[in-house]
């Protein structure tokens, strides 16, 4: 979707109102942490629209611009992250997913030659974020917990 401007705005047909991220419940530490920021940065890659305007301190100076709606931050099992994917794919949601071969391969060609050989039935996650609807990704995400 582009603006009138010509500008890209987000994968979606309409401007989402909510982007989650649901992380497999077996991270911690850096690895955790690690998954979110490339799932963070794949998302707000895809969907520029969910970026606020840059803040101006009582300086004068402009600061980047962060989501003004939130991002919450939840967790839950592998095989409910699975069921999650589909069944936000099939609600009309931009899933951003990172298989757990991500943090097992050295370096970009090698993560790519390993999944093409992985059917998404099979495939495992480190983590997803759901991008759409308010209404749509609350439904979805009711049953996951916060990342404590």
């Amino acid at each position: 979707m582009y603006n009138e401007n010509n500008e890209f705005l987000t994968v979606l047909s309409e401007v989402p109102t909510r982007c989650t991220i649901i992380m497999n419940s077996s991270l911690s530490g850096g690895l955790l942490a690690n998954a979110i920021a490339v799932i963070a940065l794949t998302a707000g890659r895809r969907h520029p629209v969910l970026l606020g305007e840059p803040l101006i301190d009582a300086s004068g100076e402009a600061h980047p611009g962060l989501i003004p709606t939130g991002i919450p931050m939840l967790c839950t099992t592998q095989d409910d992250l699975q069921a999650l994917r589909k069944a936000a794919l099939e609600k009309g949601c931009d899933v951003i997913d990172f298989p757990v071969e991500g943090q097992k391969t050295k370096n970009y060609e090698e993560f790519l030659a390993i999944t093409k050989d992985i059917p998404s039935e099979d495939m495992n996650y480190l983590g997803i974020a759901l991008v759409g609807a308010k209404n749509k990704i609350s439904k979805l995400t009711g049953k996951c917990e916060m990342i404590k």
